[in-house]
Parts: C-alpha cells; sequence; structure tokens
C-alpha cells in the first residue's frame, strides 16, 4: 500500500501543511509548540480535562449531512462543520484532510483587531493569569459562530454547558459568563469559510484511494522500526486492513489511546484509524422488523452526534448527555470507542444495555450480532475475536409505556468520572411491570443488569412494596468495591436509592416533577441556597462550579 504525508490546512499559516516525518502518535498541540511555533494554544493537563488545548477541527459540511450528523451536534458555518476538541491527545496524522484552527486565528478572523470573543473577555475581565483564556476564547468562539448563524443568543447555562470541558482556577466563572453574552452585543466578526474550503476541496481532490497511508521510521524502540498509520474509508477496506493486521490498534477518538501515550508512555505500534469511515459515522433512525423504530449508530460516530440523536428520542437522557465528559471530548471521542473500551464505569453502556442495545460486529464480510450484555466477559474483556472489530450499535427506542431514566453520581457534577451509573427501563401494561431492564455501571467489574432487582419486580405491581423488594435484591446482585471514587457502603446504598428515586419519579399518583428531584431547579426556586452561592445569579455560577 502506497503512502503520502499528512495534509491539513492550516489557516493561521495560510496554507496546506505537509509533514512526513513525524511520529504517528505526536499531538497536535505537540507539533503546534514545538514545531509551528504557535505557542498560544496552551498544555496543562495532557488529559484533556482542562481544556487549555482547545483548537477547532473544521471539515466539509456536505460530508456531516451525509452521515445525518444531528444537527444541536456540529456548528455548521458556510460550508464547514467545526468542532472544537482538544488538542493535547489528538494525535496529528488524523488532521489528514482538514483544517486546524488555533488562537492565532481569531485576530485574523477580525480583520486584524480583537475578535468579539478576545474583547468581551479582556472587557469582562475574564482572565488573570491567562493560562486558560485561549481554551476558552476557542470554546466561545465555536458558541459564538453557531448562534451567529442561527441568529439565537444562548442562556448562561447554555455557557455553562459548553465550557463545562474548560477549567478556570483563578477567575471564576462569572466573567466568563458574562463575556459570552457581552461578545453577542459588539462589531460582528464572522469566519470567512471560503479560503479553508476551497483548500480542503483540494486536498479532498488529492486524496485519492480507499486507504490513507502513513509511515515513519520510529526514533524511540531498539532494533528501529516502520510505524505505521492507516486512515481506511470505507468499511469494506478496514475490514480488509483489520484481517491483514489483527495486532494494529485501532484509533477512535483517541480520548483513551491518547492518555496511554502522554501518561503511560506506552508504544502503540500500527494504527488503524476508523474516523475516516463515513459509513461508520452515521447515524439513523430506521424501521425494524419487530416494528419498533432503531436508532443505528455507527461505531465512529462522535459521542456528541450519538447523544444528540438519542435524546431527541429519550429526552430524558439528556441530563446524563451533558454530564458526559465535555463538548471537547464528545466531538473527538466516540460512542464505539466508549462500548469496545469496555470501562465498568463507562456512561454509554448502562443506558445502551437498558434499552436493550446490541453491537454488530465483523470480521471481514462476515458480520454478527450481540446483545450489548453479552459483549462483556470480565473485567476490560469483551466477546471480539482476533481480526474482528465494532461496527455499529442497533438501539431500539423505547415505547410509550416504557419509563427511561437514568442517573449518575460523581464528585464533581460536570466532566467528572461515575462513581456509579444507573440506568432504567420499566415498561408497564395496566400498572404492572411487563419488562424491566435494570442497569449499573460501577458496581462490578463490568457493566451489568441487576438480574435480581429484575425479577423482584417482573409481573408484579408498580408500588413502593415491589420497589423495596428490588432494593433488597440488589445485595445478592452486586458485591461492589471501594476505591477512590467511592466505598462499597456508598455504592450499594445510593444503588438502592437510585432505584427508590425512579420509584418517585414514575409512581402513578403525584409523581415528583424534575424540579422536586434535582439542586439546579431547587436553587433557582430559591430553596436553601449557600450563602457563598448566592451571589451568582441562580442556576448559572453554582452549576459551573461544580
Amino acid at each position: 500500500m502506497s503512502t503520502r504525508p499528512i495534509r491539513f490546512y492550516h489557516p493561521a499559516r495560510g496554507e496546506i501543511v505537509c509533514l512526513d516525518d513525524v511520529p504517528t502518535t505526536r499531538s497536535v498541540l505537540q507539533w503546534l509548540r514545538s514545531d509551528a511555533q504557535c505557542t498560544g494554544t496552551k498544555e496543562g493537563c495532557a488529559e484533556g480535562d482542562c481544556g487549555a488545548c482547545t483548537v477547532i477541527v473544521a471539515e466539509l459540511a456536505e460530508r456531516a449531512e451525509a452521515v445525518g450528523t444531528p444537527s444541536a451536534a456540529a456548528t455548521v458555518v458556510g460550508g464547514l462543520s467545526l468542532r472544537p476538541v482538544n488538542a493535547c491527545i489528538q494525535f496529528l496524522p488524523t488532521l489528514d484532510g482538514k483544517a486546524l484552527l488555533t488562537v492565532e486565528d481569531l485576530q485574523r478572523i477580525a480583520g486584524g483587531t480583537l475578535h468579539p470573543v478576545q474583547q468581551a473577555l479582556q472587557e469582562c475581565h475574564g482572565s488573570q493569569c491567562g493560562f486558560c483564556t485561549p481554551g476558552f476564547a476557542m470554546s466561545l468562539a465555536a458558541t459564538y459562530e453557531r448562534h451567529c448563524r442561527a441568529g439565537t443568543r444562548p442562556t448562561r447555562q447554555q455557557l455553562a454547558d459548553d465550557l463545562a470541558g474548560n477549567l478556570c482556577r483563578c477567575t471564576g466563572y462569572r466573567p466568563i459568563l458574562d463575556a459570552g453574552q457581552r461578545m453577542f452585543e459588539l462589531a460582528p466578526a464572522r469566519l470567512d469559510t471560503r479560503p479553508i474550503e476551497r483548500a480542503l476541496r483540494e486536498l479532498q481532490a488529492a486524496g485519492g484511494g480507499q486507504t490513507f497511508g502513513y509511515a515513519v521510521q520510529s526514533r524511540h524502540v531498539s532494533p528501529p522500526r516502520e510505524d505505521r498509520y492507516w486512515a481506511p474509508r470505507t468499511v469494506e477496506a478496514l475490514a480488509e486492513l483489520r484481517e491483514r493486521h489483527p495486532d494494529a490498534r485501532l484509533l477512535a477518538g483517541s480520548t483513551d489511546i491518547g492518555l496511554w501515550v502522554n501518561k503511560q508512555f506506552r508504544d502503540l505500534g500500527d494504527l488503524i484509524f476508523v474516523g475516516e469511515v463515513d459509513a461508520l459515522r452515521r447515524v439513523q433512525r430506521v424501521a425494524g422488523d419487530d416494528g419498533r423504530e432503531w436508532l443505528h449508530v455507527g461505531a465512529a460516530a462522535p459521542l456528541e452526534d450519538a447523544w444528540s440523536a438519542l435524546t431527541a428520542a429519550v429526552p430524558s437522557l439528556q441530563e446524563v448527555w451533558l454530564r458526559f465528559a465535555s463538548p471537547p471530548i464528545r466531538h473527538a471521542g466516540t460512542m464505539g470507542g466508549n462500548i469496545a473500551n469496555g470501562s465498568p464505569i463507562g456512561d454509554s453502556a448502562p443506558v445502551l444495555m437498558s434499552l436493550g442495545a446490541r453491537v454488530v460486529l465483523r470480521r471481514g464480510a462476515r458480520q454478527r450480532r450481540l446483545a450489548l450484555e453479552d459483549f462483556y466477559l470480565d473485567y476490560m474483556k469483551n466477546a471480539l475475536e482476533r481480526g474482528e472489530f465494532l461496527e455499529s450499535l442497533e438501539i431500539p427506542l423505547p415505547g410509550s409505556a416504557t419509563r427511561v431514566q437514568a442517573y449518575k453520581l460523581s464528585k464533581r457534577y460536570d466532566s467528572d468520572i461515575s462513581a456509579l451509573c444507573a440506568a432504567f427501563a420499566v415498561t408497564l401494561e395496566q400498572g404492572v411491570v411487563s419488562e424491566a431492564r435494570l442497569a449499573y455501571g460501577g458496581m462490578a467489574a463490568i457493566v451489568r443488569r441487576a438480574a435480581g432487582a429484575e425479577a423482584a419486580v417482573q409481573g408484579r405491581p408498580w408500588s413502593a412494596d415491589t420497589v423495596r423488594a428490588a432494593m433488597a435484591a440488589l445485595a445478592q446482585d452486586f458485591q461492589p468495591l471501594s476505591d477512590m471514587r467511592a466505598s462499597a457502603a456508598y455504592r450499594m446504598k445510593t444503588a438502592q436509592n437510585l432505584l427508590w428515586r425512579l420509584w418517585l419519579e414514575t409512581r402513578p399518583e403525584d409523581p415528583l416533577p424534575p424540579e422536586c428531584t434535582r439542586v439546579w431547579s431547587s436553587m433557582a426556586a430559591g430553596r436553601t441556597v449557600p450563602a457563598a452561592v448566592t451571589i451568582a445569579p441562580a442556576g448559572t455560577l453554582a452549576r459551573s462550579l461544580s
């Protein structure tokens, strides 16, 4: 297979960049700061948590439209689709065929003066040490373009959600949120997408072939070897590569694998990038043979796209979506990667398991389907065969008789790993439970359904006594461990309490509305707000400080 240099468009330099002697795992941030001397983008945590390194990756919008990207997911401006991502964990070869916008571009967009985002941050005193400011500016720039195009203005809560992946340790979020509102009051400065579109079409025309191949001599191993990177563009090319190179590492959003390099200094060897396979990025609702509607999610669909489509069908899952990592992580990471990773605290698996999702696995031309609960065998061990890969997820959408709720417990409200994630789907027929799927993450070595608790409610009236029986049965379903996130006793108690909360929110008579079960609603209503928090508008700073 022929190889060629990595090629992408860098507006700050006004040129297409060609690279042919960089390691396959060199991060975008390392290239920006050390090679391109674009030092405005900062390195903070090097693991995608702090957002200091936020950049915007652009690609042609027609591709997003072709794969069915939900309108709520990507920011579409002109002919471009924009996504904020963390440069510290994005591998440089994944930029091939795309455009990279950094904080250096903002002044250029504004014609040599401060961009409205920068001007607003200055006027509102949104920066002290300034280290986090470039990341905030880039996240706000994406927000600015999205709302300018739609002719809307974000609420403070929407701004807080957009900035959930950007951490500030000195200014605090009130002036930054002020800047997020102020930037729309200043003279507009919009991104001119035309030169970027022309460059991307030039790259597209010169791409050629079903697979982009890149190879480089590794300087860090002995004896020397050639590290190879492939980015197939079709499922067939991916399947062929995977069979031929079963030991190569599959790469999607690198939101996990990037940490293996930055924090564990692991040697990854050959890489097969799945993010260029359009069929694997597709998200669509289809009618199933069983008469139900299904959501089909390609394994390479970004988390933001997949969760946006899922919550459009099941609105009760919106809070879990917003609390799943941060926007830059969700725009890079994939739902397929989150499922294949097999982490017992991954937030996708409990939700999809409660809905009855199945995985579609492929090896060569052969496909097979497994219920998601059968995919996990043991801690970080799954049912994938050698040379096989996860192709898609098939999620049956619940009917009107099914109540779906999901709850996440973590030390920090936004952008934190779960101590416990629970997802419940209970179907009622004339007040009797006809089906119950109760899934938990964080309670065992794998995400698992609570078989005993399900049996305790199956065929019984949906009542307080029934739910208490299910709560008692959890002690036989799980023997959780204690770790840095939570003790075993805490996990068991809260796992039981979440079942009781489900009952309170779904009981036939006087179910509790959301404002009675969510702290932010209580604070907005002025109930028992701590004095230290009352300096902020209700429900904004408090949410942001989580």
